[in-house]
């Protein structure tokens, strides 16, 4: 081999370099059912080009995964979606987007392999969908936080009563959010890492 052709290998971008204060990197999943925002909320918030395995729905899922949205939504994703945000000059997140289809929801154990904790996105108009999300992750007991994505059509409701349409524990922060907009997107995970901070100083977390 060509002692130079290392020389022709491209390296990661600049922006795409890990910045030489790192000390500590956690990995967080968000997590939800199909359309709720996963996708775009780690492409918001990452301060690099997000991986995404979106691919185009086709005839073939009808009457197999979830359409509701389907008139304006025209991929899905099928594998994982990847971002990565500093939260301060020594701290990053991994971002891990989970598939919203049903039929990929085998790849999430994987994907919650060592996530320190998860952000739950919820859309009011379909909020049974959220039940198995939350059940699966306390299942493998990572803790995470609600956000309850906002969208133009969809109803209101005060958060504390979604709490209780959730059955959620009064202990677990649920949010409002914008997913499209990046501080939105970066106040939920700070929600979470002050939620995870919490458990540590209780002893709940180790």
């Amino acid at each position: 081999m060509d002692s130079n052709a290392s020389d022709t290998i491209p390296g990661p971008r600049a922006e795409d370099r890990l910045p030489p204060t790192t000390e500590a990197a956690a990995k967080i999943v968000i997590v939800g059912g199909f359309g709720v925002g996963k996708t775009t909320m780690v492409g918001s918030v990452s301060e690099i080009r997000p991986l995404t395995t979106e691919e185009t729905m086709t005839q073939a899922g009808v009457g197999v995964d979830d359409d509701f949205g389907s008139a304006s939504k025209t991929a899905t994703t099928v594998a994982m979606d990847f971002g990565r945000i500093r939260i301060t000059d020594q701290v990053v997140l991994y971002l891990f987007g989970t598939p919203g289809q049903e039929r990929f929801w085998f790849l999430w154990n994987g994907l919650f392999e060592g996530a320190l904790g998860a952000v739950v996105l919820v859309d009011t108009r379909r909020l049974e969908v959220s039940f198995e999300v939350m059940g699966r992750l306390e299942e493998r007991g990572v803790p995470f936080v609600v956000g309850v994505n906002t969208f133009p059509d969809g109803p209101r409701y005060p958060l504390e009563d979604l709490r209780a349409a959730l059955d959620l524990p009064p202990e677990i922060p649920i949010v409002e959010c914008d997913v499209r907009r990046r501080a939105s997107s970066r106040d939920v995970l700070m929600t979470l890492m002050r939620f995870l901070h919490s458990l540590t100083l209780t002893g709940s977390l180790t």
